[in-house]
């Protein structure tokens, strides 16, 4: 895959450019190249550097949101392809999604889903307690009930947005890493192309897809765009054996088989949020959520709360900015969080409490007042769109969230409705399922 050198070889112009490499940013590439549409990307880092290789790496229709369903299961049936198209592994089984209850309210929550779930037609069913048992013999934990569908499936963080992007390459994308984008630049007030850390590319349409950096692109050219960044810890485990062949959402502990034998294992609910300037600057619109998910979050001040209010908000685009100064976001586990969640593990699954812990690590995800994305062109900035904001949903949808943003960008009819993840919604009394305005 092409890397940047001191100067890369840029392209002088194509039609549209796409700001970022992960997931959503390289399956937007890859549908347009697919297309014959002249596209560059560009990564400030390297392909899938932070959360798109960072998640827990299901993908699944169950639990969503109502607008989001017909967008994954767009993507489910891109995931079930994908290999066979692009002749490269990305890790893709249609293994099955398995929420756990305990009481009475997720049940009721359950329940509401199944309603929404019938009429897509999907295959999402309510399971007794014994049924669950039949299904996972060796689970713990006193579950009433449990919520399956079994079409949902799993696939490899690590794997998938390389695969991806190589995909875009041989079909003549321009793949451009360790390339930070500065910002955009314009000609009689609509987008003209970007301008990179080495030099400019025409292009009269520009997608950000920029993950937790969306925002502070935006603000630079005084769009606002609100978005906060809660973390997640996660760890692999040694190979062992299988307990159950897909994803399952346990209360307090998330796990999903992995292709090398072992497990992707995080909490089930909590996360931490780190306090910094943007969630004052925010709060106002997230209010709603911190009063629906507060309980969840580990509230912290931090080192990622310091860097955030030493973060530069405006800059020229002829400056050094704070993309090339943080090329991958990295940011370190809780070493606290990780064991208590190994307990847990250990706990619900007995025959899994001998296995070990193989690797580490922590992601930043970015989410929207509402917890569903932006797919939506920017009417301030005829040209500019933007596809981000998937509040911890994106690699899943990430596929199908690239055709349609590829569709999006070129006029073509859209395989889902987006008017729900329109950007106007934040402006325009929109209401908040969390409650208010979004």
């Amino acid at each position: 895959m092409a890397t940047s050198s001191t100067r890369p070889d840029l392209p002088e112009a194509v039609d549209v450019a796409v700001i970022g490499g992960g997931i959503i940013g390289v399956s937007t590439a890859y549908f347009l190249a697919k297309k014959g549409v002249p596209v560059a990307l560009f990564e400030k880092g390297r392909i899938a550097g932070e959360q798109s290789s960072r998640n827990w790496g299901f993908v699944r229709q169950q639990g969503r949101a109502p607008e989001e369903l017909p967008l994954i299961m767009e993507s489910l049936r891109v995931w079930s392809g994908i290999e066979a198209e692009i002749g490269d592994h990305v890790g893709f089984h249609r293994t099955g999604c398995l929420y756990t209850a305990r009481n009475d309210r997720e049940i009721a929550e359950f329940e509401a889903f199944i309603d929404h779930a019938k009429q897509h037609q999907l295959d999402t069913y309510m399971m007794s307690a014994a049924e669950l048992r039949d299904l996972v013999p060796d689970m713990t934990g006193g579950w009433k009930a449990a919520l399956h569908t079994p079409s949902d499936g799993r696939a490899e963080p690590g794997l998938a947005a390389p695969a991806i992007a190589r995909a875009a390459q041989a079909r003549g994308a321009h793949v451009h890493t360790n390339c930070a984008v500065r910002g955009l630049d314009f000609k009689g007030g609509k987008v003209a192309g970007v301008v990179t850390e080495h030099g400019r590319v025409k292009a009269s349409q520009v997608v950000l897809a920029g993950g937790i950096w969306s925002s502070l692109f935006s603000g630079n050219h005084d769009i606002a765009l609100p978005q906060l960044r809660i973390q997640n810890n996660v760890f692999r485990t040694t190979p062992c054996n299988e307990v159950f062949p897909g994803a399952i959402w346990a209360d307090d502990v998330a796990i999903r088989r992995r292709e090398d034998g072992g497990y992707t294992v995080a909490h089930g609910y909590e996360a931490d949020f780190h306090i910094g300037p943007e969630a004052l600057r925010w709060f106002y619109d997230f209010q709603p959520a911190y009063k629906h998910e507060g309980s969840n979050l580990r509230k912290r001040f931090s080192l990622q709360s310091l860097k955030e209010l030493m973060t530069r908000k405006h800059w020229s685009l002829d400056d050094t900015t704070p993309f090339e100064a943080t090329r991958v976001t990295n940011p370190k586990p809780y070493k606290s969080v990780i064991m208590e969640t190994f307990a847990n593990l250990r706990r619900t699954f007995p025959s899994l409490a001998d296995v070990g812990i193989e690797e580490t690590w922590a992601g930043l995800i970015d989410v929207t007042p509402d917890a569903i994305p932006v797919i939506s062109p920017v009417d301030e900035i005829p040209g500019f769109y933007i596809s981000t904001g998937y509040s911890g949903h994106g690699f899943g949808i990430g596929p199908g969230a690239g055709l349609v943003t590829a569709e999006m960008v070129t006029g073509a009819p859209s395989s889902v409705d987006l008017s729900a993840f329109r950007f106007r919604r934040f402006a325009d009394g929109t209401p908040n399922p969390f409650g208010g305005a979004v």
